[in-house]
């Protein structure tokens, strides 16, 4: 197998979910950073909102009436305060603090009423997001997933959302809040006093140019903070996914070297991050606390001079806290809708990737597959400037077996990847039957082809279920003889379960014998019309190895088959052999063909095949 990268990332299908065969071309890709506007990230991001607008309508009803009782505060100390207290009327006193307990009662409960009905709004709008992203990425070639590590997609697909999801939940309506409430205390504050609103007004230019100055930066450092987590992830996804690897070359230690910097780099771009939106806060206060001493000096003043009267400056005192608290939310908020932009932008950056090629308007559906395969002067590369095909040329007829043999890297998998059309060639034709497959739908070629490799991908479901997944209609008795066939049947009736037998994740609770049984018993089940195989069994013991290559010859049985070959007897069987150097078929025959021939395959023969005769 080529082993340009780990194809575990690679997508689904109907034979052998997660992987496609071989590896893809990751070490030519490198992520490009797109620094992309607030507005437009906002605009794209308005849609999924508004499909919840009438409770959003509702929302912003509670809110302005929460809003309106907290001014009712305020108002009622002044008017305890000249009406009651200065006259010491007890009586009076005692019904405005009633009304005030059930002022504050009544807006803590539109307050948790209205969180309600946010939280489940913020949940919808997320839902909708992750289901549009996941539903992309299932559209997506694989040479997307090349480029791209597990851990960063899985980044967008949690840490992102959840970053939206949170900030929707928890600050939206805090922004509303803030927003009705800085321009009704305006008003309440110009109708108690005009001079002393004045007076409290001062203080804002300084507000918008210290937010101005320190928004200029948070934006950056939280859309670096999230690259970051997606590539710490990534690393920590690999690493697990890779722990036998790491154990058995003792590389534990360059492991925890490796996380402790990557993690050192979140940890700076995370302390950047905060240190300039926690600039924000403390400044706020600070121009609160300044203009809340000007206005008690200035009202004080006014009080003496018999301007205003006490109540008006005790409610004045109140206002401008109120004032000045949903300005500090306002810019305080500004920091976390930062972060949550940085999130959305990279989900939108996600879902706007498009798949190299799609179907057009009127490609075909396949119905019968006889399996006649033609390569016609097919040219191919991952990269533009790196050719890994050249020129292949060959023809497979009807249930023949086709041998791809060569040295590691030669271009076998690549073949393997254009028939699937994981990559679309360069220049050239594929045909199956005289049909281009570019005429084909994915879908419907894909259906078609079985995949069984020697990396077989298992789910964490029953052994039942995932033979199914050859055909999801299949019945138990369908999926009992497809078992049969494979050589499967006898280990998995021995199994704690039987068929139920759930599996651990990747079917790691299987031997790697089994594993690929199950696979052979999907092909099976699915019963494509054109095979795939990596038949390679060096890892598995001799009765296994027995039982598998059984297995292969009744799955192969009257199909078309594409084996990348690792035994003699398959070679000698196939009814042609492709040799395969630098991305270039340089001899093609019968095993007998190519021995008197004494070429290159000659040499491989003697070199690399012949020690498995026995």
């Amino acid at each position: 197998m080529e082993n340009n990268k780990n194809q575990s990332k690679q997508v689904n299908m109907s034979i052998l979910p997660g992987r496609g065969p071989g590896h893809g071309p990751g070490s030519f890709m490198k992520e490009k950073v797109k620094v992309k506007d607030s507005k437009g990230t906002l605009k794209r991001l308005w849609p999924y909102i508004a499909k919840q607008k009438f409770k959003l309508v509702f929302i912003v009803i509670l809110v302005i009436a929460t809003t309106l009782l907290g001014l009712l505060g305020p108002y009622l100390i002044a008017k305890a305060i000249d009406d009651y207290i200065v006259p010491k009327i007890l009586k009076g006193l005692i019904n405005v603090t009633l009304i005030m307990i059930g002022v504050q009662a009544t807006s803590a409960l539109l307050t948790w009423v209205q969180t309600y009905i946010m939280a489940e709004v913020s949940q919808l709008v997320v839902r909708d997001l992750r289901k549009d992203l996941f539903s992309n990425l299932q559209t997506l070639s694989l040479r997307y997933f090349d480029e791209k590590s597990n851990g960063e997609i899985m980044s967008r697909l949690t840490n992102d959302i959840e970053n939206i999801n949170s900030t929707l939940s928890q600050s939206i309506t805090q922004l509303i809040s803030s927003i009705l409430s800085v321009v009704a205390v305006t008003i309440m504050m110009l109708l108690l006093s005009w001079q002393l609103a004045f007076v409290s007004m001062l203080t804002i230019p300084l507000i918008f140019i210290m937010t101005k100055g320190i928004a200029k930066y948070t934006r950056d450092k939280f859309r670096q903070q999230q690259m970051n987590l997606g590539s710490l992830n990534g690393m920590i996804e690999e690493t697990l996914t890779a722990q036998r690897v790491v154990k058995v070359y003792c590389k534990e230690e360059e492991t925890i070297k490796n996380f402790k910097k990557i993690n050192e780099k979140l940890r700076e771009a995370s302390v950047k991050a905060q240190i300039f939106s926690g600039f924000m806060g403390p400044s706020m206060n600070l121009i609160n606390n300044l203009s809340f001493a000007i206005i008690a000096g200035v009202g004080g003043y006014m009080a003496v001079e018999g301007l205003v009267s006490v109540g008006i400056i005790a409610a004045f005192l109140n206002y401008s806290k109120q004032f000045g608290r949903p300005l500090n939310q306002i810019a305080n908020l500004y920091n976390t809708i930062q972060s949550a932009i940085a999130g959305a932008e990279r989900v939108f950056e996600t879902m706007d990737e498009k798949p190299d090629f799609i179907d057009k308007k009127n490609a075909l559906e396949l119905k019968e597959v006889k399996g006649n395969i033609e390569f016609k002067n097919v040219d191919f590369g991952y990269n533009k400037n790196v050719k890994v095909l050249k020129n292949a040329n060959f023809t497979a007829k009807q249930g023949d077996t086709i041998a791809l043999v060569g040295p590691t890297g030669a271009g076998k998998t690549t073949i393997i990847n254009l028939l699937t059309r994981f990559y679309d060639i360069d220049s050239g034709e594929i045909l199956i039957d005289k049909v281009n497959i570019k005429d084909i739908k994915k879908n419907s070629l894909r259906s078609k082809l079985g995949i069984v490799l020697q990396d077989t991908y298992l789910f964490s479901e029953s052994v039942k279920e995932n033979i199914r997944y050859g055909r999801l209609n299949a019945t138990n008795e369908e999926v009992e003889k497809a078992a049969k066939l494979a050589n499967a049947h006898h280990f998995i009736t021995h199994l704690p379960q039987g068929y139920d037998t759930k599996l651990s994740e990747e079917g790691s609770n299987l031997s790697q014998g089994q594993r690929q049984l199950l696979a052979i018993a999907r092909a099976i089940l699915a019963d494509p019309s054109i095979l795939i195989l990596d038949e390679a069994t060096s890892s598995v013991d001799t009765r296994t190895e027995v039982h598998i290559q059984q297995a292969m010859l009744n799955l192969m049985k009257d199909r078309t088959s594409f084996v990348i070959a690792h035994r003699l007897s398959t070679i000698k069987e196939a009814d042609m052999i492709l040799v395969i150097n630098n991305g270039e078929i340089i001899e093609k025959g019968t095993h007998e063909s190519l021995i008197d021939n004494k070429g290159f395959y000659y040499k491989l023969y003697n070199s690399q095949f012949r020690k498995t005769a026995s």
